[in-house]
This record gives structure tokens, C-alpha cells and sequence, in this order.
């Protein structure tokens, strides 16, 4: 019968936690320790601004060698391997009694020994070790002096007496059969009658309070936000405030009404003086439109400290107002990142209502935001370039409908100017993300035409093509296959970007005041020209490739269950550049179905119509079908000489007669 021991030891437990532990810290360590994703190779923006801000975000996420980004997670780390060290310890340092019984080991001879050796080697040990003879030493017992003569003569005659070797041999142990003695790991004291209250009372709190709770944050948390990952209450206030003709300024107000519910652990008690400072310096800055843009907001002082604060810090960033405080540089860098998030859930409601201005604004706004200028102030985008502030980017703008590339005279400006700004200049608008559509067109594959109720796919073929760089006409296509067959391999498949060999899409944008690296995008939204209203839902775009070649993109919609003219017009927005932004006006049609059936059985029976003189041509005659005619002529060149000479013997027989 097997007898079940208990780990007084804690040897096997140890061994337990280690490898449970090993399991959760090796890979967590490998993620905290591997450096974060860099753009591929130069296809970044290289300016000195964007430099500096790369090394910003590097610092701000994580630290330095003197003074390092301390998360959670990293003292969550370090007590794991700390106990895995003190696990380890332990489990080297255990006592193994597990060992199997070994008598020449415990004579100290080797195996294989004679029987002659054996006995005159015991006759050495037992004379050195018998109990009469031994004198003790400091640390000895007669007990133990007694015990170890025990084992010598045990192990001597398990390899000298024949019943006592079978039982050695049989059963691994010369006195015969044993218990068998099976460990688990767990330390005795937890199965104690003594600890019995303590042990039920852990359980408890883990399992019966513990992990409810638990499971109950986490499901009353994820109910509490809807699914773009918003609280309920903000895509409440958003579905209340946007209209069909909401204004940017309208948008602003509105998205940032939901930080009070979104940071609710950035209330105060009391105002801090910076946060007032930067106030007066808005108020300053714009005038008289801070008072109407913080009533539109309901930011006003002492109602909603929360709300007012998220708006200060913002306004503060969009009007590239230094914040001294590292704590509320912070604060406005962590509110900032939170903005994309509330704006797509801004966007999505928009949408959902099929609103083109208020959808237009939402996506807009991203790129203000992105290089820290004042909505709906386009006249100043000149100032998303290194070193041109705003008010000098409202001077150096050319003036409006004026048919010349700004970026390019901005460069030639500084440039005869001597000025040291243009080489950094230059930099941003090498790698800046101006858009050229080279061709829009809808196709049904497989088909020539479109009918009502088709599955339709929206092609775009898009590059950019950096502000003075020279126009690339058609495509660097080396692969040898058309234009036309490499479409129809991309209708083909199933991905919604073509995939394109050596891609340099830009990585990260230039975007020198936004807290953390940028991946540029652009939405292609589809609108009704008559009505300006959303006809399908938009396609973010993003790994535009530097020109000369271009990429396709595709969005697949169901047609309309009428035909007719449909005059749509195409909007490209920029979530990182202000300004750049393409219209584009495309005019299709849905075809009547009876009529496309009846014009490809009149060109299937074109092409299929027999020869007159074949056997298919005669069955065709039979019937009432056409066929092809011969040429005329083609009889008298086909008569052979016996029939001259039968004409000839008719005509003389009839002149004779």
C-alpha cells in the first residue's frame, strides 16, 4: 500500500513554482526588454525637430540609465525573479532523500569488486567504525556512530549473503519489499488541522472575493464603454451635440466634453496656478473667442473642473504654448493620446447619419492636432514646417486662389533669403505626404458594365509625390504584365491593399509636437454630389508609396437596385497634414439589365455567325438564321475544264439542231 507524504521540505514545491513562474516571466521579460519598432530605414521624416521629439518620446517611455521609466509591470518583474532566485536557492541547496541504495557506494568501492576484496575492505571499515573502537568526535553521537556501523554491515552483506544480495537485486533494498512513499508538493503546514481556519479563510478571500470582483470590474467595465472603447456617457454627449451642420469649433466643444468622463481621476480639489497661467495666456492669444469657445464647451470657471482643465491643456498644445511643469506636461501628453479614440467615436456616429460636414470636420481635425495648429486656420499651414511659426506662416502664404505650390515658394524664399531654416525645410518636404490620385474608377469583376444590385469595387491608384518633385507620368511597373492585367489580378484577391514589392511607404510623419510616433493616414469618403451626403462608409488608407509607383486600394459596396447616372464625388483628408487634401468628381452609371443582355446576344451572335457553304451554315439556312455570304466570283474560279467542255458540246448541239 502506498504511502502519501507531504513536502515538509518544500523541495518539491519549489520545483513547482519554478517552472510556473519560468512559464509567466520568461516571455513578459523578452516583450519588456525588446526595443520598440523604428522606422524602416530613412522613410521617416529626418528633420531636427522631428529628431529631437523621437528622442522626447524615447526618454518619456523609457528612461534613462540613471533614471529609469519604473511601471507596474516592472516591480511585478522584479519580485518574480526575485523569488524565482529564492526558489532556486532552495532547490540547490535541499537535502536529496530520495537516493537509491547503493552498497558499494556506501562501502566506498567501486563495482564489480571480487568477493575477496569486498571482505577485506569491510574487515578495514568495521575495525575503523565499530562502536567499542570509534572515539567520538565534536559533533558525534554514539547514535550516529552506531547508525553508520549499521549501514556498513547491511551493505557488506548485501553482497555477500545470498538472501539478503536476491533481496537487494529484487527489490532495490536488502531487508526486501518497502512502502512505497509518494510525495505531493505541497508543505505540511497547509494540511495541518491547526492551520485548517487560516488555509479556508485564503481560499476564501481568493476564490469567493478575490475573483469575483475580478471578473466583475471587468465585465461591468467593458459594458460601461461602447465597442470603439469609449464611456457610454461620452458617445451620449456625442450623439447630442453633433448636428448635420456642426462647425470645427462645434466638434472641438463637443469631443472635449467627454473628459469629464473619460479622466475622471484628473479632477482637483483645487486649481493649480500654471493651469491658470496658460489660461490667461490663451485668453491673450485669442482675444475675445476664448470666452464663446469655453461657453460652447461648458468649461467655464468652477463648473466642470475636470472638462475645463482638458481644455485649457489642449488649447495650450494647439497654440504651442510651453508647459514648465513636468507633471501637467504629462497630463497634456497622455490627454493628447487619448484623442484619437474619442474622435473615431465622434467619427463613426457621424457617419452612421450619413453627415458630410460635420464627418469632413472629425477628420480634419486629427491633423490639427497632429501639428499643433488652431482648427479651421488653414491659411497657417505653412507652419507645420521646422522653425516657421504661425504668425510668420500667415505672412509667407501666397494669397488665396493663387495657382502656385506653396511649400516650393516657402524653400525658394528661405533659400534666397540664406536663411538656415531651409534646409530643414527641405527635409520635411522630401518625405511629406501630398497625395496624387492617378486614376478613380469603379469595377464589377468580371463584367464590362455595372447592373443594379452589383457588388462594386472602388479602385483608387494613389502615390505621393513630395512638394516640388517632379510629376511622374504612368507607372514604374517592371514585371511585365499591363496595367489591365495586373487590375485583374488585384479584383482577384482578397486583400484591400495591393501588395507591392520593396514598399517605402512613409513609417512615422512629420509631426514634431505630437507626444509619440505617427503613422500618417488618409480617408477616401465617398459623397453624393447633389445632396453632400455620406453614400457609403469611409476607407482609411494608410502605406502610400513614394512615387513613381503606385498602389491600389479597393472598397467593395452593393450597387444601387435602379439604374441611372450617379454623379459622386471623392474626398482624400489627411489625418496627420493640414492642407493636403484632393476632390475628385466621378460620374458613372448603372445600366438596365434587359438592355445589356439584348447588346451581348447581338455581339455573341456576330462573332458566332457560320459560313454559307458550311454544313453548320445550311442548317442555319433551314432554319431562318443568318449566315456569312461568299464573295461574288468565287464560282467562276472554282470551274474546272470539264465543265468548259460540257458548255461547249450543249452550245454546238443546239446550233446544229
Amino acid at each position: 500500500m502506498a504511502n502519501y507524504s507531504y513536502d515538509e521540505a518544500g523541495n518539491m514545491a519549489a520545483y513547482f513554482l519554478l517552472t510556473f513562474l519560468s512559464i509567466i516571466l520568461i516571455p513578459l521579460t523578452i516583450s519588456s526588454l525588446s526595443p520598440s519598432r523604428k522606422p524602416r530605414g530613412k522613410s521617416g521624416c529626418q528633420c531636427r525637430a522631428c529628431a529631437e521629439q523621437t528622442e522626447n518620446i524615447r526618454r518619456r517611455e523609457g528612461g534613462s540609465v540613471l533614471s529609469p521609466k519604473l511601471r507596474p509591470k516592472t516591480f511585478i518583474l522584479a519580485a518574480g525573479w526575485a523569488l524565482v532566485a529564492y526558489l532556486t536557492y532552495k532547490a540547490v541547496t535541499a537535502e536529496v532523500e530520495n537516493k537509491v541504495y547503493d552498497p558499494f557506494e556506501i562501502l566506498g568501492l567501486g563495482s564489480g569488486v571480487d568477493l575477496k576484496a569486498i571482505k577485506s575492505h569491510y574487515k578495514k571499515l568495521s575495525k575503523k567504525f565499530h562502536p567499542d573502537k570509534v572515539k567520538l568526535g565534536v559533533n558525534e553521537t554514539m547514535e550516529m556512530v552506531e547508525a553508520k556501523f549499521v549501514e556498513i554491515t547491511k551493505a557488506y552483506k548485501s553482497l555477500t549473503d545470498e538472501t539478503i544480495r536476491k533481496n537487494w537485486e529484487l527489490y532495490g533494498h536488502p531487508d526486501g519489499r518497502q512502502e512505497v512513499s509518494m510525495g505531493i508538493a505541497l508543505p505540511k503546514w497547509i494540511v495541518e488541522s491547526g492551520n485548517n481556519i487560516w488555509v479556508l479563510g485564503a481560499y476564501g478571500l481568493l476564490f469567493g472575493g478575490a475573483l469575483p470582483a475580478l471578473v466583475g470590474r471587468w465585465w461591468f467595465g467593458n459594458r460601461d464603454k461602447t465597442k470603439d472603447g469609449v464611456k457610454a456617457r461620452s458617445a451620449e454627449v456625442f450623439f447630442k451635440t453633433l448636428q448635420e451642420e456642426s462647425s470645427i469649433d462645434d466638434v472641438v466643444a463637443g469631443f472635449v466634453k467627454a473628459f469629464e468622463w473619460e479622466r475622471p481621476k484628473a479632477t482637483v480639489s483645487k486649481r493649480e496656478s500654471e493651469v491658470d497661467d496658460l489660461e490667461q495666456q490663451i485668453k491673450e492669444r485669442l482675444n475675445g473667442k476664448w470666452t464663446e469657445l469655453s461657453k460652447l464647451a461648458d468649461a467655464m470657471p468652477g463648473e466642470h473642473e475636470t472638462r475645463r482643465r482638458a481644455f485649457i491643456l489642449l488649447y495650450a498644445h494647439l497654440l504651442r504654448i510651453p508647459i514648465r511643469n513636468a507633471s501637467l506636461r504629462q497630463e497634456q501628453a497622455d490627454l493628447l493620446l487619448q484623442t484619437p479614440t474619442l474622435l473615431n467615436s465622434m467619427l463613426n456616429i457621424s457617419v452612421s447619419r450619413n453627415w458630410l460636414q460635420p464627418t469632413l470636420s472629425v477628420m480634419r481635425l486629427h491633423a490639427y492636432l497632429a501639428q499643433a495648429i488652431l482648427p479651421g486656420q488653414d491659411h497657417l499651414r505653412l507652419a507645420q514646417f521646422p522653425d516657421v511659426s504661425p504668425d510668420e506662416a500667415a505672412t509667407l502664404a501666397p494669397p488665396e486662389g493663387a495657382n502656385t505650390d506653396a511649400v516650393t515658394e516657402l524653400i525658394e524664399t528661405l533659400e534666397q533669403r540664406s536663411d538656415v531654416r531651409a534646409s530643414e525645410v527641405r527635409k520635411a518636404a522630401q518625405r511629406w505626404g501630398r497625395v496624387e490620385l492617378v486614376d478613380a474608377a469603379l469595377r464589377v469583376f468580371g463584367e464590362r458594365c455595372i447592373t443594379p444590385q452589383a457588388y462594386i469595387n472602388i479602385v483608387l491608384k494613389l502615390r505621393l509625390s513630395p512638394p516640388g518633385a517632379p510629376h511622374a507620368n504612368g507607372d514604374a511597373q517592371t514585371d511585365g504584365r499591363s496595367e489591365e492585367q495586373r487590375e485583374e489580378e488585384f479584383l482577384a484577391g482578397k486583400t484591400d491593399m495591393e501588395d507591392l514589392p520593396g514598399d517605402d511607404g512613409v513609417s512615422y510623419a512629420h509631426a514634431p509636437y505630437w507626444p509619440a510616433h505617427r503613422k500618417p493616414s488618409w480617408w477616401a469618403v465617398m459623397s453624393d454630389a447633389r445632396s453632400n451626403k455620406i453614400m457609403i462608409a469611409p476607407m482609411k488608407i494608410s502605406d502610400i508609396p513614394m512615387g513613381p509607383q503606385y498602389r491600389m486600394y479597393r472598397q467593395q459596396f452593393q450597387g444601387p437596385p435602379q439604374s441611372g447616372l450617379n454623379r459622386w464625388r471623392l474626398h482624400l483628408i489627411s489625418d496627420t497634414f493640414i492642407g493636403e487634401e484632393l476632390v475628385h468628381d466621378m460620374e458613372w452609371k448603372v445600366e438596365d439589365p434587359s438592355v445589356v443582355n439584348v447588346v451581348e446576344m447581338e455581339s455573341e451572335d456576330e462573332i458566332s455567325e457560320p459560313e454559307e457553304d458550311s454544313l453548320a451554315g445550311q442548317m442555319a439556312l433551314m432554319r431562318g438564321g443568318s449566315v456569312k455570304r461568299q464573295e461574288d466570283g468565287s464560282d467562276d474560279e472554282s470551274t474546272t475544264d470539264d465543265d468548259r467542255d460540257e458548255d461547249a458540246e450543249s452550245s454546238s448541239s443546239s446550233d446544229s439542231d
